[in-house]
């Protein structure tokens, strides 16, 4: 990974941060993204001591926040030329109903329209760096879940564990669109499944679901083996040039059927694209799915 440039957001704990710690042993220059400027801070000095790199940075940033994410792009775009690898990796669940600073449904802000977001924002620099790659973290929790555009943020019925499903669905539906927006760029794009983590994820929540979470992640898996499928893809050579797949363990498996729905992915992207504010970008930035 030597002289290559990764960016990752929620790189400060869990599978984000043993993600970083890996790829910056392997020598990649590595930016951080989180909302916390404390934690930034204590995980770059930290990796820089444990392997020695120095291409450490971070970017402070609420990406729940459609203009925190504008200006995280911003900020990278000002102190970085490439871009190699972006892995999209932030997130949470919110069990009680929440909205953003845009109006948005926490879930659907943070987990899908960061993504969504923040990777049209930088699909020029990926494209002048590649081959490059996309790596969006989802999960099988998608399974069972659907899309409805008629309440598609849940303001009508809201459940937390459907509104996570349905966010990871999206960023399925948004892969493997991106993926064939992208074709013949050099950049591909894929999704994966890290397994159930051990981690701080959930515990935003109050009790009894802190409770709840602490006690289901004793059966879970340790950050570092969670993170070994997305630093296989942004660093082995196997996957150079594989695109529009979801990998479990390694390994690109099929996904259910709605998934591989385009009109629905497409539908997605549309609404997306008008809620971020991207119209004025395409397709320059967003693509144009019938050429492809």
């Amino acid at each position: 990974m030597h002289g290559k440039t990764v960016m990752i957001t929620g790189g400060t704990s869990g599978i984000g941060a043993a993600t970083a710690r890996a790829l910056a042993g392997m020598g990649a220059a590595v930016v951080i993204v989180s909302r916390s400027e404390a934690r930034c801070k204590a995980v770059v000095e930290q990796l820089r001591a444990e392997t020695g790199n120095d291409q450490l940075d971070y970017i402070v940033a609420d990406l729940s926040s459609l203009e925190a994410v504008r200006t995280a792009a911003e900020r990278f775009r000002n102190r970085h030329d490439r871009l190699d690898v972006l892995i999209n990796n932030a997130g949470g669940i919110f069990m009680s109903r929440q909205v953003s600073v845009d109006g948005l449904e926490m879930t659907f802000a943070l987990n899908h329209m960061s993504y969504f977001l923040l990777t049209n924002l930088l699909l020029d620099v990926l494209q002048a760096s590649a081959p490059a790659r996309v790596i969006n973290v989802s999960s099988n929790a998608y399974r069972g879940a659907t899309l409805d555009f008629d309440d598609l943020q849940m303001a009508r019925r809201y459940s937390g564990f459907a509104a996570y499903a349905r966010s990871k669905l999206m960023n399925i539906l948004f892969t493997y669109e991106l993926a064939r927006r992208l074709a013949g760029t050099g950049v591909t794009a894929n999704a994966l499944h890290p397994g159930f983590v051990a981690s701080n994820f959930g515990l935003n929540n109050g009790q009894p679901w802190k409770a709840l979470i602490r006690l289901t992640q004793r059966f879970g898996i340790s950050p570092d083996v969670g993170a070994r499928t997305p630093i296989y893809l942004a660093s082995s050579p196997e996957v150079e040039g594989v695109t529009g797949q979801y990998f479990v363990r390694n390994r690109a498996v099929q996904t259910a059927p709605i998934t591989y729905d385009r009109a629905l992915a497409t539908r997605l992207w549309e609404v997306s694209a008008a809620l971020a504010g991207l119209q004025e970008h395409a397709p320059e930035l967003i693509g144009d799915a019938r050429a492809v």
